[in-house]
Parts: C-alpha cells; structure tokens; sequence
C-alpha cells in the first residue's frame, strides 16, 4: 500500500512540475487573431466618418515610395504644399503608399516620418489610408538614390513590395512580418489613420496565385495586432477568382479598383452590393482616356455613399498623366492627362475639373 501510494505521489509531482513549466515558458504563447469584422460592425465604422474622398498621393518630387519615405529625400514642404491643393478642393482623404524597405534600413527614423506625414495630413484636414504592399511595376528596388523618371513613361520608377525578392529570398517573410506589425502597432490607435489597405492589386504583374500566400499571411498578422482601423485589400480583377473571393471574405470593409467608364463602374457597385452588406469604397478610379473621369464616376460614388480616391494629385516625378500603355518618349505633354489634378504649382489641369470636385464636396473657392 506504501509503495502504491508513493508511486502515485510521484506521478503527481512530475505532472505538476511539467504543468508549471508549461505555463512559465513564454514560448508556447499564442497570438490569437482577432475575427473578420461583421456587416453591422463595418457599417458601424462607416458612419463615423464623412464621405471619404481624395487621392492616392505621392509629392511631386518623389519617383516612387523608397524616394518619398528615405530620410535625404523626404520632402516635407512639397507634402505640405501639396496637400494643401488637395484641402483646396475638399479632399478629406489621401492613399499612401509605404515600402518595407525604408522601414528595414531606419525603423526608427521611418516611423517618425510617418508621424510627420500625418500631422501634416491632419493640419489639412486630410485622413491617411496607408498600403502595406504592392504588386505594381517594377520587380526589384535598391536604398539610396532613386533613378530618375524616364520621359514619357507611366511610373517608370514604383516599386513592387516585396517584388521578386520573396521568390528569391523566401525567409524574408520573417522580415516581412516584423515589419507589418510593427507599423501596425506603433499606428494601430492613431485616429488620423481611417483604414490600412494590406496589399494593392495581389497577383498583379503576372503573379496570380503565388501572391495568395502572402496575402493570406498579411490579414493573419494584422488580426493579430488588432488595430483600432480596419484591413482591407481592394478588389480588382475578377480573373482572380481565389484572390478576389479571399479579399472579399477577409476584409473588413469593401474596397476595391475600376478604371472603366460610368457604365462599367456602376456594374461593379452593383456586383459587390450582391457579394456584401459591408460598405464600399473605391481607392482606385479616374483614367480619363479610358473614359473613367471625374464628371461621369465621382458623382455615382457620391450618391451611392462609396468612398472616391482617384489615382493622382499633383504631375511629377511619376510620369502618371501618360496613360499605362502609351508612352510619349520626348517627354512631351499628352493632349489629356491620363491621371492628376494639378500642376506643381497648384494650377488645376482642368478648371471644370476642380469646380465639378467642389461642388460634390462642399468647399467654396
């Protein structure tokens, strides 16, 4: 009976002891990430905002995201300027675009040139929807000195984030996701910041698919740090069956890209008001040589209630009033800006344009 009650006295202090450790070993820890928002939790969001309009904004002097956020480049006072067009007309809200990168080189001092956008931001009145990566032109990207603009052509200089250097590099992704949730939790509570848009256009750039893995892992590490904003990845190719279904499913609000005319957009709205009860907002429109411009679209987002960030503020170092596909190599001024608003010295390309754009906002000259 002793030697019964002894064994069984033991087994009880090996299981407390391996119990306890358990619970002290920091390591076993789990993140646990948070649930999609619901329709009534996304439609809740909405309405304490007013209706979201701007652009997607990059200053002038800037070729690509590197140019804009690295420290010997970061231009303050042409942003200031800048944006200062955009209150002019009652934008309320700009689409920035962020690159790992610039994080990687200088945590520190990127997190704090955040700051500084925002603030300038805020003082115009201007909110900030910032993009995490990108599938958009070119591959592959370098610190330091960025090229220059070669003439005539659409964003001859932007960068993918993180480009071909994920194929090539996969254990990068651990970067990736320090990066992600830093920012994400440094911003995660910040109110000048309305919603952080994950991915632009996943599976672009003849990617497809090998982009799923990427934007799976990006909502995962977002639901775990939990911001106060919402996550979102715009919609933007229909040919994406999996990408799409899953950007829809995951986001928390609808967001999505159209570059078609009136027609063509107003179709859209009507397919995703089929797809969710969640609110819309449109971060990519307005290609005014493929008949998507501001007289025929911004009025149908205004009265449909659907956020309006068109593609572009200010012509600069972008090269983004060339249309996509039509380069002019002199450099030469196309006969109709493809995309932007204003010239570099706050001239407007088009005045009706602008006295259109007021009249939907609201803002008197």
């Amino acid at each position: 009976m002793k030697k019964v009650l002894y064994i069984s006295t033991l087994i009880l202090l090996i299981i407390s002891f391996y119990s306890c450790n358990q619970v002290k070993n920091p390591s076993v820890e789990e993140t646990i990430a948070r649930e999609v928002w619901t329709a009534q939790e996304a439609n809740d969001w909405y309405v304490q905002h007013q209706w979201l309009r701007g652009s997607n904004f990059i200053p002038s002097s800037a070729i690509n995201q590197l140019e804009m956020w690295q420290e010997d480049t970061f231009d303050a006072e042409t942003i200031d300027r800048e944006l200062g067009f955009a209150g002019s007309i009652g934008f309320n809200s700009m689409r920035v675009y962020l690159h790992h990168l610039a994080w990687q080189i200088d945590p520190d001092g990127f997190k704090n040139r955040i700051n500084d956008y925002l603030e300038i931001a805020d003082n115009h009145g201007i909110s900030t929807m910032f993009v995490i990566f990108d599938d958009c032109w070119n591959p592959t990207y370098e610190a330091g000195m960025q090229p220059e603009p070669k003439p005539g052509i659409h964003n001859s200089g932007w960068l993918r984030d993180p480009g071909d250097s994920i194929y090539i590099n996969p254990n990068m992704i651990t970067n990736l996701e320090s990066y992600v949730k830093d920012i994400l939790t440094t911003f995660g509570d910040d109110k000048r910041i309305v919603l952080w848009d994950l991915y632009n256009e996943p599976g672009n750039s003849g990617y497809g698919n090998k982009s799923m893995p990427l934007l799976e892992k990006v909502f995962t590490w977002g639901r775990e740090v939990n911001p106060s904003q919402p996550l979102s990845s715009g919609v933007w190719s229909w040919n994406l069956k999996e990408i799409s279904e899953f950007q829809l499913a995951n986001s928390d609000v609808i967001t999505y890209h159209n570059y078609g005319s009136a027609e063509n957009h107003q179709s859209m709205i009507d397919t995703l008001r089929t797809l969710t009860e969640k609110p819309l907002i449109c971060t990519e429109y307005m290609a005014r040589t493929r008949n998507s411009t501001f007289q025929n679209t911004m009025p149908i987002l205004k009265s449909e209630n659907i956020g309006a960030y068109n593609w572009g503020l200010v012509a600069g170092k972008t090269n983004t009033i060339y249309a996509w596909d039509t380069p002019i190599t002199d450099g030469s001024e196309p006969s109709v800006w493809f995309h932007d608003i204003f010239r570099k010295d706050g001239t407007p390309y088009s005045k009706e344009e602008v006295e259109l754009i007021r009249s939907l906002t609201g803002k008197s000259n």
